[in-house]
């Protein structure tokens, strides 16, 4: 079975410390449509996985953060090779946590930014109802 960061290209974990992540991606001529473009969703989800990674580290391995909203804008097309995901904390609370990231390319050009109000979970809790539901017959 495919993990998620397989499935996204993830290369390596350049850092993951005190509220800021920086990923590193390999974007694959099969994550693009027309052109040689990467598609959006790959895009918004190595944001997404940046930011996410920021909240734990910020918060504690203990917590998964739920994406409440995301926001990603697109500034120029990704193309495929090494790009970089960096997301960091701009305020968190008890509950819930706002995040800012961007991706660059590997000149740093930015190629987009997002936002994200993501709610903080107890880990055990998320991953316990998963379980659950993945023994619920349909």
């Amino acid at each position: 079975m495919t993990t998620l960061n397989e499935t996204l290209g993830q290369q390596r974990v350049v850092s993951n410390a005190d509220g800021r992540t920086v990923i590193e991606y390999l974007a694959g001529a099969h994550m693009c449509h027309s052109g040689g473009v990467v598609q959006g969703g790959f895009i918004s989800g190595w944001i997404d996985a940046a930011m996410a990674h920021a909240a734990m580290s910020a918060a504690g391995g203990e917590v998964t953060p739920m994406s409440l909203e995301l926001k990603v804008s697109f500034f120029a097309p990704a193309r495929p090779g090494l790009v970089i995901a960096e997301g960091w904390v701009e305020r968190q609370g008890r509950s819930v946590c706002f995040l800012e990231g961007r991706l660059t390319d590997a000149s740093g050009a930015v190629l987009a930014k997002a936002s994200s109000t993501a709610r903080l979970m107890d880990r055990s809790r998320v991953e316990g109802a998963a379980r659950a539901a993945s023994t619920t017959p349909t």
